[in-house]
């Protein structure tokens, strides 16, 4: 990946499979991908396991915000590559959260289109996606996308592009 700070979307979400699997194709091309994992799962010995692995520590706790966190985490670092995936649940949502919207712009961090295709057993990124500053109609153009790409999730009835 050539940008030193991005964002990769990874849609559709339906298993969480999808982090082994894009975990294993991120690392087998060179990349070193981060992820966010409640605090709760950082105790010993699977805290250790989970930093080697790129994860980073959120505390979902009342009072605090996943996306300033994730925002100053950031910020510090000189190369973050972060997955997120904006259904924001392996359930079917039509909903997406505008999260990475937020850090990509204060962040300068490119967005990149990942995806999880289990219909064609395929699994990566395609292009950088501008973000406008826009959020709502951004999400809108990203599902037009991977409605048009025609992804295909392990649990199909779980995943929406709609509108």
């Amino acid at each position: 990946m050539p940008h030193q700070k991005a964002i990769i979307i990874g849609v559709p979400h339906t298993s969480a499979w999808d982090f082994v699997i894009s975990y294993l194709y991120y690392t087998s091309v060179g990349g070193v991908a981060n992820i966010m994992i409640k605090k709760e799962f950082f105790f010993w010995p699977l805290g250790i396991l989970l930093r080697k692995l790129g994860a980073i520590q959120i505390d979902r706790t009342k009072g605090t915000t996943v996306v300033k966190q994730i925002i100053k985490e950031m910020n510090s670092r000189e190369t973050m590559h972060l997955a997120i995936t904006p259904e924001g649940t392996r359930e079917r949502n039509k909903r997406w959260k505008a999260g990475f919207h937020t850090i990509a712009k204060a962040t300068g961090a490119t967005v990149y289109l990942g995806f999880f295709d289990f219909g064609r057993k395929e699994v990566g990124w395609l292009e950088t996606f501008e973000l406008t500053d826009d959020a709502e109609d951004d999400i809108r153009r990203m599902k037009a996308y991977y409605r048009t790409r025609g992804v295909v999730g392990k649990h199909p009835e779980w995943f929406s592009a709609e509108e």
